[in-house]
């Protein structure tokens, strides 16, 4: 079923968002807030332990623990859009070897409009066929789960929420485990749904990726770090606070001048390289 789209109308808006596993020790994610926009790639980012897919989880209730704070989801509550919205988790979560095949997955998107224990019918499977067409992957559409690859697993993830007719996709780490080519095919899918209005939110590792393919990066460490253009979210003095890195004393310590010791044979050259790749790194992470 195709809806009306609002763009004026956002996707998910998120105040004062706190989230964990029970007990104020327990909580991962404090006091988090953003808004995204209709029909925009948008990538939460941070360090690990840093609460990137507990965020994810409480937004959609999926935690033992009630959140506090706010999260609106097309302007209502959740049990409202719940339609409108899909979860990709993480690949390591899905029994990959269950006797279903590509297809058969992708139809399960189908489950809250026909009951889950309906069978899908010609449409509906056309319906998930036409979910793998977008995502290429309507010529191993027979093909067991199991037998395909890690790329093309999470590419029927994504077409699973697509027969969903999700306006709304929430991925967890969708880009894990895989390689460069699969990467790019998932990446130019999700960027294909968000220039046809659909809003995407994934946990991302690829800070170059997110800068070149994304509208926006969320940067998270226990609270929203930064939010904003990858352009200004992804400084490398808002990622040495996300990361825990102190340029200030790493600057101090590799730039002092070497004293003569019986345990140091580092001339001037290697030093400065040394500080320089230093900086290097600690300004990508």
């Amino acid at each position: 079923m195709n809806r009306t789209r609002d763009p004026a109308v956002s996707p998910l808006v998120v105040e004062h968002f706190s989230c964990g596993y029970g007990g104020d020790a327990a909580v991962v994610v404090r006091d988090a807030s953003f808004t995204l926009a209709s029909g925009t790639m948008n990538a939460i980012i941070g360090p690990n332990g840093g609460g990137k897919s507990t965020l994810l989880k409480g937004l959609l209730g999926l935690l033992p623990a009630t959140p506090t704070g706010s999260a609106r989801f097309f302007g209502g509550s959740l049990d409202a859009a719940r339609a409108r919205v899909a979860f990709v988790p993480q690949r390591a979560e899905i029994d990959w070897n269950f006797p279903a095949s590509a297809l058969d997955v992708a139809a399960m998107g189908l489950a809250r409009k026909t009951g889950v224990f309906r069978r899908i019918g010609r449409e509906g499977r056309d319906a998930a066929m036409r979910a793998l067409e977008t995502v290429a992957l309507a010529d191993v559409a027979h093909a067991q789960i199991g037998a395909l690859s890690g790329g093309q697993q999470q590419r029927v993830l994504v077409a699973r929420a697509l027969a969903a007719d999700a306006e709304l996709l929430l991925l967890d780490e969708p880009f894990a485990n895989a390689d460069s080519a699969a990467s790019a095919r998932l990446l130019a899918t999700l960027q294909q749904l968000a220039r046809n209005g659909r809003t995407i939110l994934a946990v991302h590792h690829d800070l170059a990726a997110v800068r070149a393919a994304f509208d926006r990066a969320i940067v998270i460490a226990g609270h929203v770090v930064a939010d904003g253009p990858p352009s200004a979210s992804l400084s490398g003095s808002v990622l040495a606070a996300a990361y825990g890195i102190d340029l200030t004393a790493a600057a101090t310590t590799l730039t002092t001048p070497a004293t003569t010791s019986t345990t140091s044979t580092a001339s001037p050259r290697s030093t400065d390289s040394q500080a320089q790749a230093h900086r290097s790194t600690a300004a990508q992470q």
